[in-house]
């Protein structure tokens, strides 16, 4: 499977808006990654998470800031480094988050975090300070960067896979559908645009999961700031989740075979078989999930039901139509 899984957009709409206040040049931070001015203008196109680590560690050099000069006020180097410290010896995640929530209101110049607890889940959203208005290009930069912050660190901190049950983002969703799909890439459930605020939802059983990572292993992850942050990682190391991982994020979609994702996964196609039944599924139903949220998630961002079915590899709408039927019990039109 490819590595190249981040967007360049996200390279693009930070060296804009550096050039836009005026303040930064980050062109170098950009030819140290190694990305043309080809890959950078195609909204589509995707780096590898050493690319971006590169453009990131040139972009801390030349602005020491750790949110790239786009914040309200500088965050200085380093920052990072004493939050994480604060949080390493508390005894489990729900605990980590409340004293991240803790330290950020001692540090003004990052937006706090607040935590909602609820009988079966947990709400963590960002306090951006200009949230009565219309979020800025340079706020959307910002809350992008911190949420998958705070999503793969806290499952690094418990070493295992932390499952998101909804991602809310103060903005409009992006025109391209394919761009709205990195988001679900990204996060792993298909995300909500338009929100109040930019927020994670957990379940609460996770938050109970205990911090395994010592000050020795953070020393290590924060040298190679931000390549673990980029890679993806996937602490769900059953064979149904990675199957699923290949499924959501291959190219190919709908037409990958058992064949393809055995070879992916290093294994035989019969040994592929037995873990899925291990595991109470299988490949066919696997890849009818992926479809059935990667179907939902289109039809609420407003994609015909022509345009989902060329996408998601139907032969014509009135399958596409059939299908749907059969995953939601609803139609498309009434879903809507």
């Amino acid at each position: 499977m490819t590595d190249r899984i981040i967007p360049s957009d996200f390279v693009r709409r930070s060296v804009e808006l550096s050039h836009r206040e005026g303040s930064v040049d980050l062109t170098p931070a950009v030819r140290a990654a190694g990305i043309t001015p080809e890959e950078m203008a195609d909204p589509l196109y995707r780096l590898t998470p050493s690319q971006v680590t590169a453009f990131v560690q040139a972009t801390w050099q030349i602005t020491d800031d750790e949110l790239f000069g786009l914040a309200p006020a500088p965050v200085p180097r380093g920052t990072f480094r004493m939050v994480c410290l604060t949080l390493i010896h508390t005894p489990d995640l729900g605990s980590a988050l409340e004293r991240m929530s803790d330290v950020l209101r001692a540090l003004p110049t990052l937006a706090p975090l607040r935590i909602e607890r609820g009988s079966a889940t947990t709400r963590v959203s960002i306090e951006l300070r200009d949230a009565s208005e219309r979020p800025s290009d340079e706020t959307r930069v910002i809350t992008d960067f911190l949420l998958i912050l705070l999503h793969r660190f806290a499952a690094w901190l418990v070493g295992k896979r932390v499952r998101l049950l909804a991602v809310d983002l103060p903005y409009p969703q992006p025109s391209q559908a394919m761009l709205a799909e990195n988001y679900d890439h990204i996060f792993g459930v298909p995300v909500t645009f338009g929100a109040d605020v930019p927020a994670l939802e957990i379940d609460n059983a996770v938050l109970r999961a205990p911090i395994i990572q010592t000050e020795e292993s953070l020393e290590e992850y924060l040298r190679e700031s931000p390549t673990l942050l980029l890679s993806e990682r996937d602490y769900d190391s059953t064979a149904s989740a990675q199957v699923r991982r290949v499924l959501e994020l291959g190219v190919k979609g709908r037409t990958s075979t058992a064949e393809e994702i055995a070879s992916m996964l290093s294994i035989s196609v019969p040994h592929l078989r037995r873990l899925l039944r291990q595991d109470g599924t299988s490949l066919n139903q696997l890849r009818e999930e992926v479809l059935r949220d990667a179907a939902i998630a289109g039809l609420r961002r407003g994609e015909s039901v022509d345009e989902l079915s060329g996408r998601l590899g139907f032969s014509e709408p009135s399958a596409f139509r059939r299908a749907f039927k059969r995953w939601t019990g609803s139609t498309p039109s009434t879903y809507r």
